[in-house]
């Protein structure tokens, strides 16, 4: 009897072990249940989402309680890269990291681990892996989808008595932005744009894109392996850059993303700003009823009107120097991220992200800047989003601060467009 006891108090136990095991492959740690704590650090740019982001991460770890996650966010007003690469020579270097594309993979190429064995890799949709590819390796997964353009308040737009569907030339937007200005006491704001003359970004690689784009075809790829550049559109990036200057809140050199966004646009005191989707989650958090009545206004470029930028922005990257235990615990938590139910709902529903992987309910896209950027693309009404090849840092710190130095009377137009075409050729060489 004693025997038949000892038999069914093993095979108890033994089925407990069993189901514990069960459950820590659900979660998708392959480390859960080992009893041995796991620490990865994330180093991301993604200020929109930061709040959100730590959310997730906090259930993940709730979920995997063998897993510690620490998440420190830059962005916005401070430029993400430089503070990387920091990271890295101090020796404090994150397990998991962004890079934007081809010329990230070059930069970082000696600390990238292969992702090709990862659910989220075999999960992205076609396309979004091709310029974080080096043979038969996969070196990034993809954040999301995004598209920009010109961010409209929608209230605004009718009490003006402006349709958002007729500006597709330029010569419509700047009749638009004249009636706005001609406007601006009855419509109670203090003026059309808030241009962030203080953000290279939104100069340099955003603007700059989209009259850029045409010129390598569409591309990211002949951009990166471009050695010049002729900017064969750098008169129709003039003018829309001193439109949104002319009629901007100023000064505009001073002006940053966060007072762009928040201060100026969430508070309904301008018209338009120049930004992407990305900006919804912080107008929601400013004015919920603001951020459901704005849409995106195609860039007008020649030859592409009624199109927006759509791409990749960033790409996770996991660092080869960890130890075994923290790549793989890196991995595991992207692939619950991406492919799992929890993140999936989280992907769409908290962080606003158009998805760049299969599996998706599209239907689900809540926002409607979201919304547009989806229709657009499925449309095929897009344009290229090359700024990813650009030489490392060029659209923000040799073009981007070239027009500044424009917009501040320092150099001419064709002065700054010269300088910043030199830098890209010495970058090259």
């Amino acid at each position: 009897m004693k025997k038949m006891l000892f038999v069914l108090l093993m095979l108890a136990i033994a089925f407990a072990l069993a189901a514990c095991g069960g459950s820590d492959e659900e979660s998708g740690n392959e480390n859960a249940g080992s009893g041995e704590q796991v620490s990865i650090d994330i180093f991301q740019g993604k200020v929109e989402f930061k709040d959100q982001f730590e959310d997730l991460v906090a259930q993940y770890q709730e979920e995997n309680p063998d897993v510690s996650i620490s998440v420190k966010t830059v962005g916005g007003g401070t430029d993400y890269d430089p503070v990387l690469k920091t990271e890295f020579n101090s020796g404090e270097a994150p397990d998991i990291f962004n890079i934007g594309g081809p010329q990230g993979v070059e930069d970082y190429r000696e600390y990238l681990t292969d992702l090709s064995d990862t659910k989220a890799a075999d999960a992205a949709l076609d396309g979004t892996l091709s310029t974080v590819k080096d043979g038969e390796e996969i070196l990034g997964l993809p954040f999301n989808q995004e598209g920009y353009g010109l961010i409209y308040n929608k209230r605004i737009f009718e009490e003006a008595g402006i349709n958002p569907d007729d500006l597709l030339t330029y010569e419509d937007l700047e009749k638009a932005v004249q009636t706005l200005d001609g406007m601006k006491e009855e419509l109670g704001i203090d003026s059309v744009f808030a241009f962030p003359g203080k953000e290279g970004w939104v100069i340099g690689d955003h603007a700059a894109n989209a009259y850029l784009s045409p010129e390598f075809d569409q591309d990211v790829m002949k951009a990166y392996q471009a050695e010049t550049l002729a900017f064969e559109r750098a008169d129709e990036f003039k003018r829309f850059i001193d439109l949104q200057a002319d009629y901007s809140v100023g000064p505009v050199l001073s002006l940053d993303y966060s007072q762009q966004v928040e201060e100026y646009f969430s508070l309904e005191r301008v018209a338009m700003i120049q930004q992407g989707n990305w900006v919804y989650p912080s107008i929601q958090q400013m004015d919920e009823e603001v951020a459901q009545n704005i849409g995106i206004i195609p860039i007008p470029v020649e030859g592409h009107e009624g199109s927006i930028p759509v791409g990749v922005p960033n790409y996770w990257a996991v660092n080869n120097q960890g130890t075994d235990e923290e790549i793989q615990a890196a991995k595991d938590f992207l692939d619950w991220m991406y492919t799992s139910e929890a993140g999936k709902t989280a992907v769409l529903e908290d962080f606003k992200f158009i998805p760049a992987y299969e599996g998706y309910d599209t239907d689900k896209i809540v926002d409607p800047l979201s919304k547009e950027v989806y229709e657009y693309s499925e449309a095929g009404n897009t344009i290229g989003w090359i700024f990813s090849g650009y030489p490392t840092m060029w659209g923000q710190d040799a073009l981007g601060s070239n027009i500044q130095r424009y917009l501040g009377d320092e150099a001419t137009f064709e002065e700054a467009i010269d300088a910043a075409i030199a830098e890209w050729e010495s970058a090259r060489q």
